[in-house]
């Protein structure tokens, strides 16, 4: 079974400070409010490293990585 990463974003803890997004801009835009986009696409193994730094500086811990079978 292989297993894929992705990122999720929690709205209702979010605040929408941006930083993610200047964190990890491969797979986070911002809406015109500045809450986040986030790309449902799997997290490469060479992105990994980047969207676990962007998970964990969330200032509001909205973010989360989480693995899924497929």
């Amino acid at each position: 079974m292989r297993r894929s990463i992705r990122l999720i974003v929690d709205p209702t803890t979010c605040e929408g400070r941006g930083l993610c997004a200047e964190l990890f801009p491969e797979r986070i835009t911002l809406d015109r409010w500045g809450y986040p986009i986030v790309s449902g696409e799997d997290i490469p193994a060479d992105l990994f490293e980047h969207a676990r730094r962007a998970a964990l500086q969330c200032p509001q811990l909205a973010l989360h990585l989480v693995e899924d079978g497929v």
